[in-house]
């Protein structure tokens, strides 16, 4: 990389992803109230996509303002359920109603990614993964809960596909990349077309 790059997330998951990548990042997590955005979005009407790509940009432009020569890296995921925008669960009641509303379900989840540079957009995706979930029982629910119970907090509608979460589904339409909150295969893309990796 000739440019900084900085990834304006504290994800572990996106850190792992880009650094299993081969890529040189510095992290900065940003100080952004996201719930108070999503709701005055919500409130606005603005569609569960609009909202992720938003709150991407609105982290990555955060970080690029401080730091105008590096390209910083946002993003935001969202779960949409029938039109219902499913965040992340701050107690394992919230999780257990999650799950259960999603039971034998399809939802989408939207992971968008926005590069900034000297506190501008300069490329955008937002990643689409259709999530089919299987109908599991109660007991099934209340074992899956009590062994993954906090680590799933930190998770969009309360599971992980790379690990025990991947038993909720019974189809995944989409990248598996997306699916962890980070549209790599096209950042990358960007990153290569730009002439920051090499060819």
């Amino acid at each position: 990389m000739h440019v900084p790059l900085i990834l304006a997330s504290g994800s572990t998951i996106r850190q792992s992803l880009l650094r299993n990548a081969g890529l040189a990042f510095e992290t900065v997590t940003p100080r952004v109230d996201e719930d108070s955005v999503r709701a005055a979005l919500l409130a606005e009407g603005a569609k569960p996509r609009d909202i992720a790509d938003a709150l991407a940009e609105l982290k990555a432009t955060k970080i690029s303002a401080r730091h105008p020569a590096a390209l910083v890296i946002g993003c935001d995921q969202v779960l949409d359920l029938g039109g219902a925008l499913l965040s992340k669960p701050e107690t394992v009641d919230e999780a257990r109603a999650q799950l259960a509303a999603m039971r034998g379900k399809r939802h989408d989840l939207l992971s968008a990614v926005v590069i900034c540079q000297a506190g501008r957009p300069l490329w955008r995706h937002i990643g689409t993964a259709r999530m089919t979930v299987r109908s599991f029982s109660d007991d099934w629910l209340d074992g899956y809960l009590s062994r993954n119970w906090p680590d799933i907090a930190e998770s969009v509608g309360a599971y992980k596909l790379e690990a025990e979460g991947v038993r909720l589904f019974s189809r995944v339409d989409g990248d598996y990349f997306t699916v962890l909150g980070l549209p790599l295969l096209d950042l990358l893309s960007f990153l290569t077309l730009r002439g920051d990796l090499q060819q």
